[in-house]
């Protein structure tokens, strides 16, 4: 059973921090995560959570142009990224989850707008993950068709930030 004075008193901890989100797992299997993301702001998830071996993916498991395996995971050369289907242009997603920034501070001109050409390995955007800003480079060289992400928003692992024409 759950203490719900527990459960509260985590999510007043969380609201006067500055800390997105608290994950706790208990040795009987509980499993209690709280976010202030505005997906899932005063949300609460419990779950039984069964005990396995850690899983180490094989490399086909990475998505598409994932260049770097989440720790843990050996690293893998991966295929270029692929347009989605329907979509011209190569999208490029985020390796995180973050905060996304198209420009080095507030006001200044962005990395990347629609447009702008850019060649492999320019930066395109910073994400801020637990207070470290990661320069966010570019896999391909083309030009940006679409922006998909505003700034200062939080952005998902995996979700698509810039849509790029390597044909432009």
């Amino acid at each position: 059973m759950i203490d719900l004075r527990y459960v509260k008193k985590l999510i007043d901890i969380l609201d006067e921090s500055t800390v997105d989100s608290i994950e706790i797992s208990s040795d009987k299997g509980m499993k209690i995560r709280i976010s202030k993301s505005p997906t899932g702001r005063g949300g609460l998830q419990v779950a039984p959570q069964p005990v396995l071996a850690p899983i180490i993916a094989p490399p086909a498991a990475l998505p598409a142009g994932r260049t770097t395996p989440p720790d843990g995971m050996p690293a893998v050369e991966s295929e270029a990224p692929r347009a989605p289907a329907g979509k011209a242009g190569i999208e490029v997603k985020s390796p995180m989850v973050g905060t996304f920034y198209g420009a080095p501070e507030p006001g200044a001109k962005p990395y990347a707008a629609v447009g702008t050409r850019v060649s492999k390995g320019q930066i395109l955007c910073i994400i801020e993950a637990m207070k470290i800003m990661n320069e966010i480079e570019s896999e391909v060289a083309g030009v940006v068709t679409e922006v998909l992400a505003q700034d200062a928003t939080p952005v998902e692992y995996g979700q698509a930030l810039f849509r790029i024409d390597p044909n432009g």
